[in-house]
């Protein structure tokens, strides 16, 4: 699915709605930020858009404002709930780790991310 408003099978479509609980820790009109149910960080925030966008490269493609969106939530989020200091991972494909498939930043924060690209 490469973009709609909402699809009723996915998950974070479904946060969004206020159809199932999340810890929600910041909002914008287009994005939701919400805490991970299993952190890899003292802050491990995911960050989603309000629409259903499969990843983020169709998400860029679709719509370059609403990932914008995306970005300035997760950097307010790291500004409330850490040191301004933060990694912004997006996972893209089940290869890649995506398990959702609904686009989603990880905020993560508050510990040295000691990990960095080779």
């Amino acid at each position: 699915m490469t973009s709609t408003t909402e699809s009723t099978d996915c998950l974070f479509c479904q946060i969004v709605a206020g159809e199932v609980p999340a810890d929600v820790v910041a909002t914008s009109e287009r994005s939701v930020a919400f805490r991970d149910i299993d952190p890899k960080a003292p802050v491990h925030v995911l960050v989603v858009p309000r629409d259903h966008h499969g990843d983020i490269a169709q998400l860029a493609a679709a719509d370059p404002e609403l990932l914008s969106d995306v970005v300035a939530l997760a950097d307010e989020v790291a500004g409330d709930l850490a040191d301004g200091q933060f990694r912004l991972v997006f996972n893209s494909g089940p290869r890649a780790g995506q398990s959702v498939f609904h686009v989603h930043g990880h905020v993560l924060a508050g510990t040295s991310l000691g990990w960095t690209p080779a």
